[in-house]
Parts: structure tokens; C-alpha cells; sequence
């Protein structure tokens, strides 16, 4: 109901106007009740730019890493090698003269033949021997089983290129360079000797004999091998000497047979 608010003060018909305004309004609301709808935002776990954030950072964080291990291991080969730079020789005749020249084993073919990579390196021990650089050859390799005998066949290519029986010793358990290396320091009792091997592999084996307690020198046998083997071998040489690195300096790690000690200096028969 309308007030009459004719002739009244304006300030009462400030008041009637309002009055009747909110019972406008009020009327509204009966007739038409209105919902209000609730906004719901965006889970943020469900936004794809957040996603591509988190791709991003952890992108990032595995890039540093790879990166970091990466350097890591160019590093410790890098030191390696740098390492063990004034203990490798080139030339025969600049060998000093050393009791042992231990020769690492390599592939042999099922035929007994020499593969060209333990060839050169036999070649490269009977050069020594012949020139006075060495009194006894070690040929360590690997033995594992009948049918496969790397140390027999490199004694028999030896003794036919003029090496006596009695000069030669092998060692049957020399399955790995640490191996090698560690036997012939615990078990053959070597102090000082020549190893002898290819330039892709030199700086590890001396660096093992070293840490091992040897006092010991290298020399380079020539690399009879094509561009893409010496790549294949200096690759894997970057993991292997990352397990040398763990070798030495883990002090409970141990060849895989270590057997009785048997002295190279008492050793007058050869075998």
C-alpha cells in the first residue's frame, strides 16, 4: 500500500520513497527467486600450464644431473691418464730394464690364433725380452674354462718367436685387468714391472698396478685395430675405468680368485 506522502516534508518522503522501493524489490524476490551459482576454480593439478611448469623443472633437474655424472666421469678419466703420463713409454729402447713384463690378455679365437689386438701385444713383450728390458714374461688372461685359454696360446707364440719355456709364467685368472693386476702383486709377488698393452688401455692398467702397490711402467704395443674398433674399446675403457677407480679404493674388493702365492723370482721352470 502506498503512503500518501502529499504535502509531508521531504525528508518523509525520502523515507516513503525508500519504503516503497524495498517492498518493490522484496515483491521481486517472491516472484522470482533467484539461485546464485557458485564460481568453482580451476584445480590447479588439472591446468596444463602448471603441468608444463613441472615438466620443466623436472626436465631441468635430470638435465643437471646427466650433466654433472657426465663430467664426473671425463674428469676421473682425464685424471687417470694425466696421472699416469710419465710412466708410459713409446719407444723399446727407452724402457728402464724391469724383472716382469706383464702381458694383458685379449680375445684368442677359437682356433688358438692370437686376435691382432693380443698379438701386437706379445710382439710388443718378445721386443722387450730380446732388447734386455725384461728377464721374465707374465701373460695373464683369462682361463675360465677348457675350451678357452688365452695364456697358453700366447706362451706357445712367444716360445716360437725365440722365448724360452723357462721365461714365460702364466697366469690363468687374470679375468680382468684388476685382477691381472692385484694377482700379480699378492700372488706372484711382483714389485717392479713393464705392463705392456695398447694406448687405449695403458693409463688403467697402470694406474691399478700403481694403487696396488707395483712399482710399475707401461708400454705401448702398436693399435692394429680399425677407427671404428679403437672407438668401440676407447668408449668402454671410459666405463672401465670408473670400475678401476671403485677397485682400488674400496679396500674389501677382491679378484675373483686370488689362489697361493707363488713367487715369480722363485719361479725357475716357467709353466
Amino acid at each position: 500500500m502506498a503512503l500518501d506522502v502529499v504535502g509531508a516534508s521531504p525528508i518523509i518522503r525520502l523515507i516513503s520513497s525508500f519504503a516503497e522501493t524495498i517492498s518493490a524489490w522484496a515483491g521481486s524476490l517472491r516472484k522470482e527467486p533467484r539461485v546464485l551459482s557458485i564460481v568453482k576454480l580451476p584445480d590447479a593439478s588439472c591446468n596444463p600450464l602448471s603441468k608444463l611448469c613441472s615438466c620443466r623443472r623436472v626436465t631441468i633437474v635430470v638435465v643437471i644431473a646427466f650433466s654433472a655424472a657426465v663430467f664426473g666421469v671425463a674428469a676421473s678419466s682425464a685424471w687417470v691418464r694425466h696421472s699416469t703420463a710419465r710412466f708410459i713409454y713409446r719407444d723399446a729402447s727407452l724402457v728402464p730394464a724391469e724383472p716382469v713384463a706383464i702381458v694383458l690378455g685379449a680375445m684368442v679365437y677359437p682356433n688358438g690364433c692370437l686376435s691382432s689386438v693380443l698379438r701386437a701385444r706379445v710382439d710388443a713383450a718378445i721386443a722387450l725380452y730380446q732388447a734386455h728390458k725384461a728377464t721374465k714374461l707374465l701373460m695373464t688372461g683369462d682361463n675360465s674354462s677348457k675350451r678357452y685359454d688365452e695364456v697358453t696360446a700366447m706362451k706357445k707364440y712367444a716360445m716360437a718367436a725365440g722365448v724360452p719355456d723357462v721365461a714365460i709364467v702364466r697366469d690363468y685368472a687374470g679375468f680382468r685387468t684388476f685382477d691381472s693386476c692385484y694377482r700379480a702383486k699378492h700372488v706372484f709377488a711382483i714389485r717392479r714391472a713393464v705392463i705392456v698393452t695398447q694406448d687405449f688401455h695403458i693409463a688403467r692398467a697402470i694406474y691399478l698396478a700403481r694403487h696396488l702397490g707395483i712399482d710399475a711402467v707401461g708400454f705401448v704395443a702398436p693399435d692394429n685395430m680399425s677407427r671404428r674398433s679403437h672407438t668401440a674399446l676407447s668408449l668402454r675403457e671410459v666405463g672401465a675405468t670408473m670400475s678401476a677407480l671403485v677397485d682400488v679404493h674400496l679396500p674389501w674388493r677382491r679378484p675373483r680368485y686370488v689362489g697361493q702365492v707363488e713367487p715369480i723370482a722363485d719361479n725357475r721352470l716357467g709353466r
